[in-house]
């Protein structure tokens, strides 16, 4: 969640650019004219993550492209996948197999290991 000092600085100073398909609404600061000194800034919907940023306004926010992907959509390959935010500590988190909280079950080793002893 936003504090209330970001978003009075949003109201005061931000000229809306843009929302991704999260909510997430992207801002730049208004009436300077110089694009290197607007700052850039997003106001996350829900919890503030940075991953839940679309790897396209990432790429906005960070000036690594000049024009918001609002106004000058990203071509998109046919390989990519949809954005995940970051899923550690949700119940919806990759767990290997073999994982305490997957039951702890692994294949046994295959003896192709050998653990390094100290001197050796």
């Amino acid at each position: 969640m936003t504090n209330l000092g970001t978003r009075l600085h949003t109201w005061l100073h931000g000229e809306r650019v843009g929302e991704d398909e999260f909510g997430n609404r992207y801002y730049v600061l208004k009436g300077e004219t110089d694009d290197r000194l607007r700052k850039r800034w997003v106001i996350y919907k829900g919890s503030t993550e940075a991953s839940k940023v679309p790897p396209d306004w990432h790429a906005w926010l960070h000036r690594t492209i000049d024009e918001a992907p609002s106004r000058a959509p990203l071509p998109t390959q046919p390989w990519e996948k949809e954005h995940l935010p970051n899923l550690t500590g949700t119940k919806a988190a990759y767990l290997p197999q073999g994982h305490v909280l997957r039951g702890g079950q692994r294949a046994p080793a295959t003896g192709d290991y050998e653990a390094w002893r100290p001197g050796s």
